[in-house]
């Protein structure tokens, strides 16, 4: 009979690493382009700025290049990459495809004080549309489709959808310049077909709203010409 595996033990509270809080903070800059495509950035300005040593800055920044939102080249500067309308389409398809069947579950599984909250949240885009708040307006936006997963006990989609639509929430800032009130207007129809239990007009209304982001990233990339990639 074999000695037991000694293993350490865990710590149980949870709580994110350095490395962990340097990443969020980071992506958070990059997705709302406070970190603009193009911009350059070190692990050495950052770790003095964030009061941190450069191993957790160094473990962010790969993990950064890994999703595509950062390009680290040896011997020269490490960029916020520019915005790809491929990978902004890639993102679109993949959460469309999650979101439409979320949608249709909800449809049959929220129950009224689910719908209530909803109408929270859309009442709180509407105040953030006329204080012109997009950032609080994009904050209720993530929130709205994650109550939608959350309530219909499919958490696991919402995770999935987190992990990929990263491209979508640069393109998404920059339409909130012209197109917050379509976008509400949008949630109202989604929710509109959820209070009355019908999920294909749910599935209908969310692939509406997804599919959008087709029609303007044209007049968003001519707007911000500087900050997309080059592609064929």
């Amino acid at each position: 009979m074999t000695d037991p595996v000694q293993l350490p033990q865990l710590d149980l509270t949870n709580r994110p690493s350095v490395a962990d809080l340097v990443f969020a903070e980071l992506q958070r800059q990059v997705l709302s382009l406070e970190l603009q495509p193009g911009a350059k950035i070190s692990e050495v300005d950052v770790a003095k700025q964030m009061g941190v040593s450069r191993q957790p800055v160094r473990d962010a920044f790969y993990r950064l290049s890994k999703m595509g939102f950062l390009l680290i080249r040896p011997q020269r500067a490490t960029t916020v990459t520019l915005i790809s309308s491929e990978a902004v389409m890639q993102a679109r398809f993949i959460r469309t495809a999650l979101e439409v069947e979320t949608v249709r579950v909800a449809a049959e599984a929220l129950g009224n004080a689910d719908i209530e909250a909803l109408e929270r949240i859309i009442d709180a885009q509407d105040k953030a549309i006329k204080a012109e708040d997009k950032p609080g307006f994009h904050r209720l936006d993530d929130q709205f489709h994650r109550e939608i997963c959350m309530r219909s006990g499919l958490g696991f989609t919402w995770e999935l959808i987190a992990e990929n639509k990263g491209h979508m929430d640069r393109v998404r800032m920059l339409s909130l310049i012209f197109a917050s009130r379509a976008a509400w207007e949008d949630h109202l129809r989604i929710l509109d077909a959820l209070k009355s239990r019908n999920p294909e007009a749910s599935a209908e209304a969310m692939r509406a709203h997804l599919s959008r982001i087709k029609t303007q990233i044209e007049r968003i990339r001519s707007e911000n010409f500087a900050w997309f990639a080059k592609e064929e």
